[in-house]
């Protein structure tokens, strides 16, 4: 379960980040079901190189990554469970990355991401819807998404955990 929280908290790190060249402030959370039950945790450490345009999709990239061992359940039982090798293993795979792919405009502010993830040794092709709003030197991100912890083999054949994890993200960029 808490595998399948980190991988979406970073994949929305990694989203949110994609979008200006200094990330001031982020959120990145995550919610699962354990025995139908939401469990929700958070995402820190944050590092990007973005070169988001919204004038020039084709010319803009976005890299993140966020240190695997920064997942926070508000459980530090649960915490070093996620951290051990059936899920996240932060010993062997430290960062969870993410490298953009291509960038499409919606309407208005709102856009969608293809982006390479990668957790632990698996990469998976992801869209994220995202909005980017700029005001005066700051942009604002914010987007939401599912993951399948079982793409990353996160978890193994949990039968109590769900396979699906909803990832949220929000920063704010200095241009």
């Amino acid at each position: 379960m808490n595998k399948r929280i980190f991988i979406t908290a970073l994949l929305i790190l990694a989203a949110i980040a994609g979008f200006a060249q200094t990330v001031t402030k982020s959120d990145v959370s995550f919610k699962i079901k354990n025995l139908g039950f939401n469990v929700g945790g958070t995402f820190g450490g944050l590092q990007a190189d973005i070169k988001f345009k919204p004038n020039d999709l084709a010319g803009s990239s976005i890299e993140a990554s966020v240190a695997s061992n920064t997942v926070n359940s508000d459980n530090e039982s649960r915490d070093n469970h996620l951290k051990s090798e059936d899920y996240f293993d932060v010993a062997k795979y430290p960062k969870i990355t993410m490298k953009s792919v291509s960038f499409k405009r919606k309407s208005g502010s709102n856009y969608t991401g293809n982006f390479n993830v990668t957790i632990r040794d698996k990469t998976k092709l992801i869209e994220i819807p995202f909005t980017y709003v700029e005001t005066g030197n700051t942009a604002q991100l914010k987007g939401s998404f599912m993951i399948l912890r079982t793409d990353f083999g996160i978890g193994g054949k949990n039968l109590i955990l769900s396979n699906e994890a909803n990832v949220s993200v929000e920063a704010e960029i200095s241009k």
